[in-house]
């Protein structure tokens, strides 16, 4: 097989409500100027508004996933060969710590750390959400794993290549 043929690997970006995933089409740019092919799953908050989904669309040319497929639904995207959580919230950093899986977003993040694929973290959590222990707790459970944490987001610019960059 020649360089050519190889398809590039293929990133989930999973999206989170949080006022700054607004800019997620930062993250989509620097992952494809990586060579990555990018396919993203968003919560169904996010859906409601916290970025634009068609431009997401249109930049990935796949559509956002966000609820689960019917059986029998083909596969919208390829397995992942990497996923990065940005912005990721208090919600979903505890519930994915405590194994539920109750939307997509949640139920394709559990099962990739049961499948050993790298995965990329930047929170977007207030101090004061921050402070609890069930969030502390939830960070060292996912550590554990192997997931892997930038530093939290605290104003200014987000930095979403920083997701990429834990990949490595």
């Amino acid at each position: 097989m020649t360089e050519q043929d190889e398809k590039p690997p293929f990133l989930y970006v999973v999206v989170c409500a949080a006022g700054i995933a607004s800019g997620v089409g930062k993250l989509i740019t620097a992952a494809q100027e990586r060579r990555w092919q990018v396919g993203v799953i968003a919560t169904p908050h996010a859906m409601n508004g916290f970025f634009d989904a068609a431009a997401v669309e249109a930049q990935t040319g796949r559509p956002i996933r966000s609820a689960w497929r019917r059986p029998g639904d083909p596969r919208p995207f390829p397995d992942p060969d990497a996923v990065v959580v940005a912005p990721a919230t208090f919600n979903t950093v505890n519930k994915w710590a405590a194994g539920i899986a109750d939307t997509l977003a949640l139920g394709t993040l559990c099962e990739v750390i049961g499948q050993g694929i790298p995965v990329g973290v930047l929170t977007c959590v207030s101090d004061a959400l921050a402070a609890h222990p069930a969030y502390q707790d939830s960070l060292i459970r996912l550590r554990g794993t192997g997931v892997r944490f930038g530093h939290p987001y605290e104003g200014g610019e987000f930095g979403w290549e920083r997701a990429l960059d834990l990949l490595e």
